[in-house]
């Protein structure tokens, strides 16, 4: 009986131990503000717009418009006293108390109906009958002002700070009209914004001094969530394995991910010594949930704990994530200049061949194309979120390979393609006869192109495609001339051996017939000695 009851609580205990361990693998995730997040840092492209715009009197003209979540709080520090001459409007859509600090030439605008309350010294503010919709806005101020120089959106801020900086854009934009569009506010540098951040929910079961082998990082956007472009940089030395869970038709662009094994039910693009790699979704997971998503991050890479987990909500379609223990990076000198965020992803880029003008019948790499043909190429990219970006091919060239390159300009053809069929592509052709009379065969076709936006239109890169051709005939190849190291070391010790030679030969003249002036030919070559000491040369 005794050995009955032994054995029933030892299992009771295992059965214990083992519902202990399966809670323990998953973690509850809570919402913790950036500063105290070692873990994890986000940075989220926003409506806004930058230029170069100042009033008549100089004055500078900037728009805030603030977005509050409804478990965020109600209050808001704003600190103008170093700020820039300049006219400051203020929109928001919930009722918030800022306290308010700011030098004479700031002058504040609100709306007629803000429920705003601003506490502060000497601090007036301007109601004016203006409309809240975004562009609205924008357009209303450059009636009344002439201009904006900035439209700035700001999620659930706790403090706004001038730098005391300048607020036009260091760069001339070539226009003074504010276009809206997602921008990065971290790259204004008159502003110091610090949010109430909400926009995270982290959680681990890794003990804080715990050493294994790869940290496990999970993300996960959850299905209501308008994120559709991650951009991720990765900043650990040590093993990481990245488990990304987002909606359907989210893309994660990792940045030069060394020692980072990952898997996600998206698509993945991994930028690397300039090459964009595209990688399809690995994984099948039908639930956003916090548990299950943690459970087959554990299952998939068969990991013991989860260094961290972390869900993101922001009303942004695009957001950068760096993650890796900030609080072990190595550190660096300050510096006076404001650093920047990490660059906006760059919008990855094909080309594909075609051997008609239908493009229906696109090339294989390995395939060879006669000489006397035209080939049809399409340039294709991927949106960045909602951002749609056209393609504009500028020069295009052709590099052979082997140890002897030759490079030619490469002219090419516009075709037509309408912007329901090409979105987010452009189509050119090409002409192969001008490598009719080049001996090789295998090519590297390479284009330049511009993104454009609207009419702006900014540099997109290059992209490359292997070229074989097939001809009826082939050149001889010409020897190629190497102009090396060794070879211009050879020429220059060889002209300093000859002159050497011509002056001992002179004095060797002057030496052994002592005449007063003297000519004679050496090596088809005729000296003459004057009697001033000094010889003309002739070369027969």
């Amino acid at each position: 009986m005794e050995s009955s009851n032994m054995s029933l609580l030892s299992l009771l205990l295992l059965c214990l131990a083992i519902a202990t361990s399966a809670s323990q693998q998953t973690c509850e995730p809570v919402a913790v503000p950036e500063s105290q997040n070692a873990w994890i840092r986000l940075s989220e492209m926003l409506p806004g717009c930058w230029t170069n715009y100042t009033t008549q009197d100089g004055k500078e003209v900037h728009i805030l418009s603030l977005h509050y979540t409804p478990d965020a709080p109600n209050k808001l520090i704003l600190n103008m006293t170093t700020a820039q001459p300049m006219h400051l409007i203020i929109t928001t859509d919930s009722e918030q108390i800022i306290y308010t600090h700011a030098n004479t030439d700031v002058s504040f605008y609100v709306a007629n109906d803000s429920i705003m309350q601003f506490i502060g010294p000497n601090v007036t503010i301007q109601k004016k009958a203006f409309p809240t919709d975004n562009e609205d806005i924008v357009r209303w101020a450059a009636e009344k002002f002439g201009g904006v120089t900035s439209f700035t959106t700001i999620q659930n801020p706790m403090s706004i700070a001038s730098t005391g900086r300048e607020g036009t854009r260091l760069r001339p934009t070539g226009s003074n009209n504010c276009t809206l569009e997602n921008e990065w506010n971290g790259l204004k540098h008159y502003l110091k914004l610090e949010s109430n951040v909400h926009l995270l929910k982290s959680c681990s079961n890794q003990l804080p001094d715990s050493q294994t082998e790869k940290e496990l990082y999970i993300v996960n956007i959850p299905e209501d969530v308008s994120i559709r472009h991650v951009s991720v940089q990765v900043i650990s030395e040590r093993q990481i394995s990245l488990f990304l869970r987002g909606p359907q038709g989210t893309i994660w662009s990792i940045h030069d991910p060394k020692h980072t094994s990952f898997s996600s039910n998206n698509v993945i693009l991994i930028a690397a010594t300039n090459m964009m790699h595209k990688i399809p979704p690995t994984i099948t997971i039908s639930t956003d949930s916090a548990d299950a998503v943690q459970k087959k991050a554990i299952d998939h890479f068969r990991a013991s704990s989860i260094t961290r987990y972390s869900e993101i909500r922001t009303n942004g379609n695009m957001v950068t994530l760096i993650l890796g223990n900030m609080d072990h990076t190595p550190e660096t000198a300050p510096t006076e200049t404001t650093p920047s965020p990490p660059s906006p992803p760059q919008m990855p880029l094909l080309m594909q061949l075609y051997t008609s003008p239908d493009y229906r019948s696109p090339l294989d790499p390995n395939t060879k194309v006669q000489s006397d043909k035209r080939i049809y190429a399409e340039i294709s990219g991927r949106t960045l979120g909602e951002i749609v970006l056209t393609i504009k091919v500028i020069n295009c060239s052709v590099r052979s390979k082997g140890s002897c390159p030759v490079v030619r300009d490469m002219p090419f053809r516009p075709e037509v393609c309408s912007s329901t069929v090409c979105p987010n592509s452009t189509r050119v052709s090409f002409s192969l006869e001008l490598l009719q009379d080049l001996a090789s065969t295998s090519w590297d076709l390479e284009c330049s192109v511009k993104l454009c936006f609207s009419e702006k239109c900014g540099a997109g890169g290059r992209v490359k495609r292997n070229l074989e051709v097939t001809q009826t005939y082939i050149p001889p190849p010409m020897a190629c001339i190497d102009f090396g190291l060794s070879a211009v070391l050879g020429i220059a010790f060889g002209g300093f051996l000859i002159g050497v030679l011509l002056i001992g030969a002179l004095w060797f003249i002057k030496i052994r017939t002592g005449e007063s002036e003297s000519a004679y030919l050496f090596c088809g070559v005729t000296f003459t000695y004057h009697t001033k000491g000094f010889f003309d040369v002739y070369f027969s």
